[in-house]
């Protein structure tokens, strides 16, 4: 019955937390078992969680970010290191995106942030504006899966495990994707004889693997002073981060500050200074930090504004978490979950197999709900099977959410299919047309982290 209200209310056209609350709440009326205000309790126990006050923070680090002028710098970083290869503007666009992915934790802040100046570039550069697309969507991609991410959050949460694990988990993966994306512009760019887009120039490429170096080799001298020689953690970070603005006054570096965004996260939690919630936290400062005091590319009027729009966002997101978590204690509550498990296992008792079922079921529900809803949903019903065949949690939580993110370049609910139509100015049709053959390296790198669990588990298991 639970099951057919959802389908019902989703044919109507309702919207899929309404939906999944409503059918909630009609099960509750017409089975008498249980008062209706259940379904109040339930929704609002379902946000009070710690993890989940990390939600509006990443987003307002994304929108100070996106709206700071940062993604200009990281456009121009990524153009001075890449720029000049063949098909230049093609590893620009995949090279940018690993970096705002450090920043924003969503795939559609990315196609909407960066994705606005690539492909004006690449038009103007002479690039079809499919092809433009194509690597625009397919890189978007890498915006939840390298830390941080939103949906690791929200996985976390709903998994009951370590969101550092799961940002760390994210690391290999993403760097992993990056190349076979680059690999990807390569071939289209032999095949159409393209050649760099920037002419080369040995004095900006130094000056951008500068910038590089400073980036890894910070943490290491970080790591070095505080284990080693034993300095003050707090002491030896606070002075790291004068050095590194001293560093960009004196030589003017394009990006330094940003791309230190995500080490400085990534850092702190696996040191322990702060939690995941907490280094959201401290993504905003610096953020703010290096949009109204460091760059003086902030103003008040607009900080009032991207804080209107991360309430917005927030308020979509943390509703749907809501209502999930009503439609997934029903789920539990009502034996759905456990007939399902019942059903799959005496299907199979293979992991692998396993796997290749969840993987379809995934792809297939990613192309119809938004990738928040879809975990809520998926994780309880799902996540004991993988559980009870041996499947890492963190692992699994790594292929669900890739899963997820690749449904969001197909129609009929893809996000950024709509945004990147509505910025490329092509036609929905043409646009989903530009990025079939991008889904090739995202479903070889799906494969990969599906059977390859050492790749994912690898960075975690050395610092969890």
């Amino acid at each position: 019955m639970l099951k057919i209200f959802f389908l019902v209310f989703m044919a109507g056209g309702i919207p899929v937390a309404i939906a999944m609350a409503g059918a909630s709440l009609a099960y509750i009326l017409m089975s008498g078992g249980l008062p209706p205000f259940v379904v109040i309790h339930r929704m609002v126990s379902g946000i009070d969680s710690f993890p989940l006050l990390a939600v509006p923070f990443f987003i307002l680090a994304g929108n100070l970010m996106n709206n700071a002028g940062i993604t200009t710098r990281i456009y121009n970083f990524a153009l001075a290191l890449v720029g000049w290869l063949k098909g230049g503007l093609g590893h620009v666009n995949v090279l940018g995106s690993v970096i705002f992915a450090g920043m924003s934790g969503t795939a559609i802040a990315d196609a909407a942030g960066l994705g606005t100046i690539e492909i004006k570039a690449m038009q103007e550069h002479g690039y079809e504006t499919e092809f433009a697309v194509g690597v625009t969507a397919a890189s978007a991609t890498l915006g939840p899966i390298i830390p941080p991410s939103l949906p690791f959050v929200i996985y976390g949460m709903m998994a009951n495990v370590s969101v550092g694990a799961l940002f760390l988990a994210g690391i290999l993966p993403g760097a992993m994707m990056a190349i076979l994306m680059m690999l990807t512009v390569a071939y289209y760019a032999h095949k159409n004889k393209w050649g760099g887009d920037v002419k080369f120039s040995s004095t900006r490429l130094f000056k951008a693997l500068s910038e590089l170096a400073v980036v890894i080799g910070w943490p290491l001298l970080m790591w070095l002073l505080i284990s080693q020689l034993g300095t003050p953690p707090q002491l030896t970070v606070f002075g790291g981060l004068a050095a590194l603005f001293v560093l960009d006054r004196i030589f003017r570096f394009e990006a330094l500050l940003p791309i230190m965004t995500p080490v400085l996260l990534i850092g702190g939690m696996t040191t322990g200074l702060f939690t995941p919630t907490e280094g959201a936290i401290a993504a905003c400062v610096w953020a703010m930090i290096l949009g109204f005091a460091w760059y003086r590319t902030l103003s008040w009027k607009m900080f009032v504004k991207v804080c209107l729009d991360t309430i917005e966002t927030t308020s979509t997101v943390l509703f749907i978490v809501a209502a999930a978590s009503i439609f997934g204690w029903m789920l539990t509550a009502t034996g759905v979950t456990a007939e399902i498990a019942s059903w799959v296992l005496g299907f199979t008792d293979q992991a692998w197999v396993f796997l290749l079922l969840a993987n379809l079921l995934m792809l297939f529900v990613g192309c119809f709900l938004e990738p928040t809803a879809a975990i809520t949903i998926l994780v309880p019903i799902l996540l004991p099977i993988a559980t009870h065949l041996g499947i890492d949690p963190i692992h699994f939580g790594l292929v669900m959410v890739l899963n997820l993110m690749i449904g969001l370049l197909h129609p009929p609910m893809g996000m950024v299919l709509f945004v990147l139509a509505r910025v490329a100015g092509l036609s929905f049709e043409r646009t989903t047309m530009a990025i079939l053959p991008w889904l090739v390296p995202l479903l070889v790198s799906l494969a990969i982290i599906t059977y390859m669990p050492s790749l994912v588990l690898w960075l975690p298991k050395m610092f969890f």
